[in-house]
């Protein structure tokens, strides 16, 4: 297994660059090597490299409450992938902290691998919080929301 060079000067201008213009991820790729730098929902860039035919990008999630996916109320991510709120920039999100929701009710997306998965509430509730911001990086069984 051939091993890929690290450009760590390229990782800290990329990661300068999200800083600097309030992005929340960056992706360059050149032949067969890509540098992907995400910053999480608390501000704190996290870099990854992976090279670019990987099938799923090596990402760092934002930190959630440890006990969150323990929680009853938690609806967990049944894939890994990118979390959006809303089905695009413009619209409003599909579901507001504090909301009651139905089960069934469409709460968020998750794209993996170019495709859109909705994610629906498995109870009914109120929605008492997101767990996960759009354009968050989420694993499998990662806690995104809590309905109680």
């Amino acid at each position: 297994m051939s091993r890929m060079l690290v450009d760590a000067d390229a990782i800290r201008a990329l990661a300068d660059i999200l800083t600097e213009t309030g992005l929340t991820e960056i992706e360059v790729a050149e032949k067969d090597n890509r540098i992907r730098v995400v910053r999480s929902a608390g501000g704190q860039v996290v870099q990854a490299v992976a090279p670019a035919p990987a099938a799923a990008p090596v990402v760092a999630a934002a930190a959630a409450p440890v006990d969150a996916a323990n929680h009853p109320g938690a609806v967990n991510s049944p894939m890994v992938g990118i979390a959006y709120l809303t089905p695009d920039p413009s619209a409003p999100q599909f579901a507001q902290e504090g909301q009651a929701v139905t089960a069934g009710q469409t709460l968020l997306l998750i794209e993996a691998m170019k495709t859109f998965n909705q994610i629906k509430a498995p109870r009914s509730g109120t929605l008492k919080r997101f767990l996960v911001a759009s354009g968050d990086p989420v694993e499998f069984g990662e806690a995104l929301a809590i309905i109680e």
